[in-house]
């Protein structure tokens, strides 16, 4: 019996119960944690909402205060729409219930059974039903010209119904079209337009019909019209002048789109325009500037419009601004000061709106639209702009104001939101307001939208259509899309205005009527068939369902049933005669069956039976109740400093039937579980604790039926917030006391705080440390440098970090003194042979203690005791001209400013500028030291010919050929240095074997001098470079093609090449094998052994000297085989394991045994087994053992395989060869496995003197090297 019943999904028409499903972290609501009149909601917010205590730990989440206003929404939209029948009062005090979080799906599942209590009842699809519109386009269908039109029209039937459409109140011949086709099986139309045409011939009003032998349905009439995104029109803006302070609106115009562009402002050079409350961008696209600043000149304006389906930006010409003032300079300074526009001469004035221009103006809205009501206003100061409503107060939950206050937004417009509006405008020279008249239409909206009429025959039933709107819209009946005055006279239908009225129906009553409802601002069409059936009752939702629910939960089981006429349905529990109804039990309209809270004794088999006069159907559902989960040790709130570990516990108690998950959120978000945190069962560990650790941590316990939340708070020991309320007080000539008050410290007490300084005269915006002090006081003196512009902040430091800075002081600036230091890093270095620029590092705002800071500057040759030279200059530099050639000067710089001179300053000494060397180093010597390195020696040049300061002595050389024929080189100069004064060096990476050209200079500061007297050398003979382009490529299993060209840089005469190879297989090496060319073969080949091994090999060219650099490459690897070592050694003890593995070896071993066997017999019956005396005699075709059957063994296993031979050039050549049992190895000594397997291949150890000696010859042979590998 019970492999009868299986867990339902439970599909949303057809939840059984809302409270068994499993629950996703994202949201932290669960409308199944107890039970509260109808409706399901967590514990803490049922308790909060009747105003009693919850009883919930603090430490546990508290939904009510966490609710988001959607959420919140949600729950009074489930209060409102809760059946209000028998049984839907309070029931007291609350249990204490798991907190389950149900799916996204699960509460809409709510609301739709919920809802579905007065729903209409869907006629299964096998049975006959007129047509149903399930899609459609959109009634104003705006389509992208680039793309092909889809208008969209699909519904259901049975018979399926067909489709045609009209165009403008025309039949639409889509036939006729070859651009147009319907989608099979749909009425949706596809317009293609990759073969050419132009979209907006389609345009136009559209709608379709979909019919079968019952009736016709119709879709909505659908307006097709095609975007438009149109170019601005080009126009050359003349620069706008205006004076500072007086209003400007910079106008958009943008040119008319399909659908309207989104408008925005930028500069030219695609910066965006910062907006506040004296410049922004209203409704209608314009700029608007409550008053113009000189600031405002520092940018143009540029309209840009956006267009949706295109996804283009166009952008109108820029406008340039030109402001008038009195004040030419934009002194920064002045942006915050507190009286800004007085202080640059710009008069202050009375508020006048810009827009809407006058005091009154009216706006009509449709009901259920958006209100958006503008004022901006002109002034000087910048006017705030507050909302009013005339007779009441703003509608606080559908009211917001944009635009820094110029704009009020009412969402959702309804009739009493129609009135006066009214927006002030002020500021301190007075105010002005505008009053705006709002109007509210409507368009048609349902009050009473017809649905599906399900009758039997003789029933009675009716149709109503009640909408309502501003103007009243008119109601007009139609029958399968013709007027229901021209249809067929019926006497069994009356007409009552907005009412059909259906008596004693028939089967041929059936039809689609449709209503249609309009007024000016719209319309609404609605179908509703009539369908005259008689079914005896059926159930719809699958059988024998399992249901598990939590113990103290409220559920429903649901029994979603068809029949006509319309059954009626009963429940019963295990088989028991009475209706379950009343009590803890409810059975809705519908037929489902709640249960108000679940008990253990309501486990057990629920039967619902629908009965109507054609017969009865039943269905059973299985309920189980489970236990809850509860978190019985939660985590605590706890304090950390950083760096420091934390464990937070989370202990769960729940069913043992339940698979338990247990997961963590942050500030209610899931937690990324990263490297420095470790979740375990019952507790999450945190490793070296961050600031950003520092939030709320949700212990989130959940099974497939409930969940339970447990909440702590993590503290993390942070960084001070920034002090603030900076003041300046005892203000004196050469200090200031700075006073603050202290942010909050974080938990972590302030040690320290930094006050920093910037002046506005030389480093405008940068900032400078001043002084530091204990974190115990607040106020401090100030020493303070002379003339200098100060502005002050403040950092405060604690052992955790350092806070953000404070705002700056007001600012305070010193009276002036003379310098009391002088520049510094003062140099004196020629920059032509001629002069010397004298340096310096030029003094910052603190030290040079007033205005007009310049610089005395004095030189005179040293040693000379002439004059001193004087200048006054205001930069860095100078330049001294007509000087010899790299003479010492004694110099000296002086800080001067108007209030006097600085102290004496010190002398430094500098040098003119130098000229090129004179003379070339002579009786250079070359002697070579290899073939890539030579050794120079040369003697020095006298000081007096260097003229300047001795930079290095420098070697120029070049190749000017190579002793090989025909090989060309480049001569490119190179150059070696050899810096100070020097008398040897080595020059090294040359080419071996080439004639080489070397000069020697001198060098300065300046340059070179003349060289040397060219000196020739020859390089010996080296080794060469690595052959290039070595290629291995593998045209099949048994041959290996190897190919090469010459080395680049031979070095030398080439005399042949080296190739060693070796094979592998795994990790097994075989032997390596050594092969010599000659100079001129670039080819070779290499016979594979088997198909199994690949080959490593290493090339290299050689001339006299020796081998040069090798190339190395291995052969590709085996076809399907990725990676032959795995294939070989990892996953050989895992194929020994295959079932076809073991078999195969099986087959192998019995052939075996049977051959054994058979020998065994013949050689009972006197068989012969010669064996071979001779070891290099090989087995030949002449042997007679096809003969008599013997076989011969040989001890040797060093030449090649019978069946092979050794080519001229070393490679091996397959032959066909006997059957052996060599060729059913795959290397290595012959053995079986434990389990009887043959695993290897025969072979026998060469003996160690044949082995011996005889390297040369049988090194040669890859199938040696293969078998090496055992």
């Amino acid at each position: 019996m019970l492999d009868e019943w299986a867990i339902a999904p439970s599909p949303l028409p057809y939840l059984s119960a809302s409270c068994s499903h499993p629950t996703p972290l994202s949201r932290l609501i669960d409308l199944c944690a107890i039970w509260d009149a109808g409706v399901f909601l967590p514990a803490a917010v049922a308790a909060a909402w009747k105003g009693a205590p919850s009883g919930v730990p603090r430490r546990r989440l508290n939904e009510a205060e966490t609710l988001s206003s959607v959420q919140k929404a949600q729950l009074q939209r489930l209060e409102a729409a809760r059946p209000r029948g028998p049984g839907s009062g309070d029931r007291g005090p609350v249990p204490r219930m798991a907190r389950q979080q149900p799916p996204p799906w699960v509460h809409a599942a709510i609301l739709f059974s919920l809802l579905s209590l007065s729903t209409a009842i869907e006629i299964p699809m096998d049975l006959s039903q007129p047509p149903t519109i399930t899609k459609q386009s959109v009634k104003d269908h705006i389509v992208d010209p680039r793309d092909n039109i889809l208008i969209e029209c699909e519904a259901k039937g049975n018979p399926a119904p067909s489709f045609h459409w009209t165009r403008n109140s025309r039949f639409f011949n889509i036939a006729k079209d070859p651009r147009v086709s319907m989608r099979r099986r749909s009425g949706t139309l596809v317009i293609d337009f990759r073969s050419g045409g132009r979209p907006e011939e389609y345009e136009g009003e559209y709608q379709c019909f979909a019919r079968n032998k019952f009736g016709t349905a119709l879709s909505n009439r659908i307006r097709l019209q095609v975007s438009k995104s149109p170019l601005w029109p080009k126009e050359n803006l003349d620069p706008v002048v205006v004076q500072e302070g007086a209003p400007l609106t910079l106008q958009c115009n943008p040119p008319p789109g399909l659908p309207s562009p989104v408008i925005f402002w930028m500069s030219s050079s695609m910066e965006p325009i910062t907006q506040d409350k004296r410049v922004s961008q209203g409704h209608n696209g314009d700029l608007y500037f409550s008053n113009v600043m000189l600031q405002d000149m520092q940018t143009d304006y540029s309209c840009n419009a956006r267009f949706h389906f295109t996804h283009t930006i166009q952008q109108k010409n820029p406008f340039n601004l030109k402001v008038l003032t009195n004040h030419p300079y934009n002194d920064s300074s002045l942006r915050n000061h507190p009286d800004m526009y007085s202080a640059r001469g710009v008069a202050e004035r009375t508020p006048s709106f810009m827009y809407p221009q006058g005091t009154a103006s009216s706006q009509m809205v449709l009901r259920g639209m958006d209100l958006l009501l503008e004022c901006i206003a002109s002034g000087v100061p910048t006017p705030d702009i507050a909302w009013y409503k005339k007779g009441g107060d703003l509608p606080s939950d559908k009211a917001k104001l944009e635009n820094f206050n110029k704009a009020l937004r009412i969402t959702n417009v309804s009739e009493e939101d129609s009135g006066e509006y009214f927006c002030l405008a002020s500021n301190k020279m007075g105010s002005i307001r505008h009053t705006i008249s709002v109007r509210v239409k409507a368009a048609p909206y349902w009050l009473d939208e017809p649905k599906n009429l399900i009758l039997a025959p003789g029933e009675d039933g009716r149709l109503v259509c009640r909408a309502n709107g501003n103007p009243k819209p008119t109601v007009q009946w139609m029958v399968n899309g013709e007027p229901l005055q021209s249809a067929p006279p019926n006497p069994n239908r009356e007409v009552a205005g907005d009412t059909i009225i259906f008596r004693d129906t028939q089967i041929s009553s059936r039809a689609v009527y449709q209503c249609n409802t309009s007024n000016e601002h719209g319309y609404l069409l609605a179908n509703a068939f009539v369908s005259v059936l008689d079914v005896p009752p059926r159930m719809l939702s699958p059988r024998n369902q399992l249901i598990r629910v939590i113990l103290y939960n409220r559920t429903r089981l649901d029994c979603p049933f068809f029949g006509s006429p319309i059954p009626t349905l009963r429940w019963f529990k295990n088989g028991q005669g009475s209706n379950l109804d009343g009590g803890n039990y409810h059975v809705y309209e519908n037929g489902s069956l709640e249960i108000k809270m679940i008990r253990k004794e309501d486990q057990g088999i629920y039967t619902c039976v629908a009965t109507n006069i054609l017969g009865k159907a039943e269905n059973q559902v299985r309920l189980e109740v489970k236990d809850p989960t509860r978190i019985y040790r939660m985590p605590e709130d706890q304090v950390a400093q950083r760096g420091t570990t934390v464990q937070l516990e989370c202990r769960v108690k729940h069913d043992p039937s339940l698979k338990l998950t247990v997961s963590w959120l942050k500030d209610d978000e899931p937690l990324y579980i990263g490297n420095r945190m470790k979740k375990e069962e019952d507790s999450l560990t945190i490793f070296g604790v961050a600031e950003r650790d520092q939030g709320s941590y949700t212990c989130v316990a959940s099974t497939e039926l409930d969940q339970d939340l447990a909440k702590a708070y993590l503290t993390v020991l942070g960084r001070p917030d920034r002090p603030r309320d900076l003041e300046l007080t005892d203000l004196a000539e050469r200090s200031v006391r700075l006073t603050w008050i202290p942010g909050d410290d974080n938990n972590s007490p302030i040690t320290d705080y930094v006050v920093q300084f910037e002046e506005d005269q030389f480093q405008p915006g940068v900032w400078h440390d001043h002084s530091k002090f204990p974190g115990s006081v607040n106020s401090a003196v100030l020493q303070l440098s002379p003339y200098v512009n100060y502005q002050f902040r403040v950092i405060a430091i604690n052992e955790v970090g350092s806070s953000h800075p404070s705002l700056p002081s007001e600012r305070y600036r010193t009276s002036g003194a003379p310098p009391e230091s002088n520049p510094s890093d003062v140099k004196g270095e020629g920059t032509r042979k001629n002069n010397m620029e004298i340096t310096w590092t030029p003094m910052n705002a603190t030290s040079a203690f007033g205005p007009n800071l310049r610089y005395i500057v004095k030189w005179r040759r040293r040693e000379t005791r002439e004059t001193w030279n004087n200048v006054t200059v205001w930069g860095s530099r100078y330049v001294v001209g007509q000087t010899p050639v790299y003479v010492p000067y004694e110099i000296r710089v002086q800080a001067e400013n108007d209030f006097g001179k600085g102290p004496e300053p010190d002398t430094v000494i500098g040098y003119s500028g130098e000229d090129y060397p004179r003379a070339a180093p002579t009786d250079v010597k070359i002697r070579v030291l290899n073939s890539t390195a030579i050794s120079l020696q040369w003697n020095r040049v006298y000081s007096d010919t260097v003229q300047g300061q001795l930079r290095e002595y420098r070697a120029y050389y070049w190749r000017e050929s190579s002793l090989l024929k025909n090989l060309w080189v480049s001569q490119k100069r190179q150059q070696a240095g050899f810096p100070g004064d020097r008398l040897r060096g080595v020059v090294s990476r040359l080419f071996p074997y080439s004639n080489y050209k070397l000069e020697m200079v001198v060098v300065n500061g300046r340059g070179d001098g003349p060289r040397s007297e060219t000196k020739e050398f020859t390089t010996p003979e080296g080794v060469p470079s690595a052959p290039r382009r070595f290629r291995v490529r593998q045209p099949n299993l048994e041959t290996i093609n190897l190919e090469w060209d010459h080395p680049e840089h031979p070095n030398g005469i080439l005399i042949g090449y080296t190739l060693k190879y070796v094979a592998f297989n795994g990790t097994k090496v075989g032997k390596q094998i050594v092969e010599n060319f000659s100079p001129n073969q670039t080819k070779f080949t290499v016979q594979r052994a088997d198909p199994v091994s690949r080959y490593r090999f290493s090339l290299s060219a050689r001339t006299q000297v020796g081998s040069g650099e090798a190339v190395t490459e291995e052969s590709p690897a085996p076809p399907n085989e990725a990676t032959p070592t795995a294939a070989y050694t990892n996953n050989q003890a895992d194929i020994a394991t295959q079932g076809w593995f073991i078999g195969l070896m099986c087959a192998i071993a019995l052939l075996v045994l049977i051959l054994l066997i058979v020998c065994f017999i013949k050689r009972s019956r006197g068989g012969k087994y010669p064996v071979r005396e001779k070891k290099d005699v090989p087995l030949g075709p002449e042997d007679p053992k096809e003969e008599d059957g013997s076989f011969d063994y040989s001890d040797e296993d060093n030449k090649p395989l019978q069946g092979s031979q050794t080519s001229l050039d070393g490679t091996i050549k397959q032959q066909e060869s006997d059957d052996s049992l060599v060729d059913y190895g795959e290397g290595g000594e012959g053995q079986f496995n434990e389990d009887g397997s043959f695993i290897g291949q025969y072979t026998v150890k060469k003996d160690k003197e044949e082995t011996e000696g005889n390297e040369s010859s049988e090194a040669t042979s890859p199938v040696n090297a293969i078998y090496s590998l055992a």
